[in-house]
């Protein structure tokens, strides 16, 4: 097998799940023995929605995103950086991986800007203030390049820094699209909670195994592409128009199936330019 560089968009219930956590750590952990350059990027939405419980901090919903007040980021850094991501790290450490936990603000990964973000009142579009909630401005890969060529594993949360130095959240699969295009990435891998992209989503053997991202808009008109897949389609776009070579969804309840796309194995939904 050739090295490649892989990076891992990893969340949702692959995240929340502790014996199946392990199981995918274990899984990137072979990937990254077998001589391939990895890279894994996170959310954690479950996780701050805890710690904001916890604190009994207010976090309001407009059009499916959080509206994070500058108290309420203190606390979404508190669950990424220092919930998630370090307990990611320490699993990957256990294995006998040398995985190093970052953020976008670290080394200038990622430079966000606040999202501008409209939404319908009475039947009239309106701005609304998202609050410390970010887009995806520029990536420097130069930290990742660094700790790779050293044979670290980047574990990188979705939060940056504005030029001003004003930290944002960032939509994940949105964040790690991008850094998968600035690294030019050979593959770029969206966890989530199904087998793929299917036709009839009721019907596990209509899946696609593989699509172009001219392919992408068709499919999101005709409702094959809905929901929690439409940022995740999109994320793979961003990728692949960034400079990476493939991207693809493979569903993260079935770890070993990390281990199947190295063998070119027909595994999830791939896309390609």
């Amino acid at each position: 097998m050739s090295k490649s560089l892989i990076l891992i968009k990893y969340g949702g219930n692959a995240m929340t799940n502790n014996h199946l956590k392990k199981n995918v750590l274990t899984s990137i952990g072979k990937l990254r023995s077998a001589g391939n350059d990895v890279v894994i990027v996170h959310g954690g939405g479950p996780f701050i929605k805890e710690v904001l419980t916890e604190a009994k901090v207010e976090s309001e919903f407009i059009d499916g995103q959080r509206q994070t007040t500058p108290e309420a980021f203190e606390y979404v850094q508190m669950a990424l950086k220092g919930k998630v991501n370090s307990h990611l790290v320490s699993l990957l450490n256990a294995q006998g991986q040398r995985a190093v936990g970052l953020s976008g603000q670290d080394g200038q990964i990622v430079t966000a800007k606040k999202r501008e973000h409209m939404t319908m009142v009475n039947g009239k579009p309106q701005a609304v203030d998202l609050g410390r909630v970010g887009d995806v401005q520029k990536v420097n890969p130069q930290l990742i390049h660094l700790l790779l060529q050293n044979d670290f594993i980047p574990v990188i949360a979705c939060i940056a820094a504005n030029e001003q130095g004003e930290g944002f959240n960032i939509n994940g699969d949105m964040f790690a699209g991008h850094v998968a295009g600035a690294l030019k990435a050979d593959r770029y891998i969206v966890l989530t909670d199904v087998d793929g992209l299917l036709r009839d989503k009721d019907d596990p053997s209509t899946i696609i195994n593989e699509l172009s991202i001219k392919e992408l808009s068709g499919l999101v008109e005709t409702g094959v592409i809905q929901g929690g897949m439409i940022p995740k389609m999109e994320s793979c776009q961003i990728a692949i128009q960034g400079g990476a070579r493939t991207a693809g969804i493979v569903n993260g309840t079935k770890p070993e199936q990390l281990l199947q796309l190295t063998g070119n194995e027909k595994v999830g939904t791939k896309i390609i330019p």
